[in-house]
């Protein structure tokens, strides 16, 4: 896992952000907000406690895509409890026919992945801005490292967000992955990538 922080100013409120594969931080460089702002990803492994988070009175953490399974990953052997916890785009089962990308997909991503097919992904997940430069050997890698790992232990989210026109993890899986959890789930009229500028993190969090 590596870690970037967005914003950083010495506040007692944490937002930790789960991303997405290979996107970076691009996803959220229109959100605005507070509260200092800790971004992670690259889940070939989940080895990085972030023990920065400790110094905070309250942590809340959104994750996104396959950072949705990963944070449930990491904070089942971590023991952190947020104070809040959102998913976007994204289920506990990432690898799965039926509540997510089906396996054979994913692994006909991994054999097809150059800089060409990188680019293609993004525009079908709606990425506004251009591809982030992407290393293809680790690319592949944390794809393995995800499919390898399966199915995350169940957890309760506050928050579940689910776009209506997802080209990546597609809405009818991530409908039936959250059926168990619909009072959480708000669905939005967005691609994978549902964020836009101008929006707070205070309104994916609510």
């Amino acid at each position: 896992m590596r870690q970037k922080w967005l914003s950083r100013s010495g506040t007692q409120e944490v937002l930790l952000v789960f991303g997405g594969w290979a996107l970076g931080p691009a996803p959220f460089q229109g959100l605005s907000g507070d509260a200092d702002t800790l971004f992670v990803d690259d889940y070939t492994r989940l080895d990085n406690p972030l023990s920065d988070l400790a110094q905070y009175d309250r942590v809340n953490l959104i994750a996104f895509s396959f950072g949705v399974a990963s944070a449930a990953h990491w904070l089942t052997q971590t023991g952190l409890q947020p104070d809040r916890l959102v998913a976007v785009s994204g289920t506990l089962s990432p690898a799965d026919a039926e509540h997510g990308i089906a396996p054979d997909m994913i692994r006909a991503t991994v054999d097809q992945l150059c800089t060409a097919s990188f680019a293609k992904f993004c525009r079908r997940a709606g990425l506004e801005t251009a591809a982030p430069a992407i290393e293809i050997d680790a690319a592949r890698a944390e794809l393995f490292g995800v499919i390898e790992r399966g199915t995350a232990p169940d957890r309760k989210f506050d928050r579940v967000w689910i776009p209506q026109r997802d080209r990546i993890i597609p809405t009818r899986a991530q409908q039936a992955a959250w059926a168990g959890q619909q009072d959480a789930v708000r669905e939005v009229s967005a691609p994978h990538v549902p964020f836009a500028a101008g929006q707070s993190w205070k309104e994916w969090i609510a």
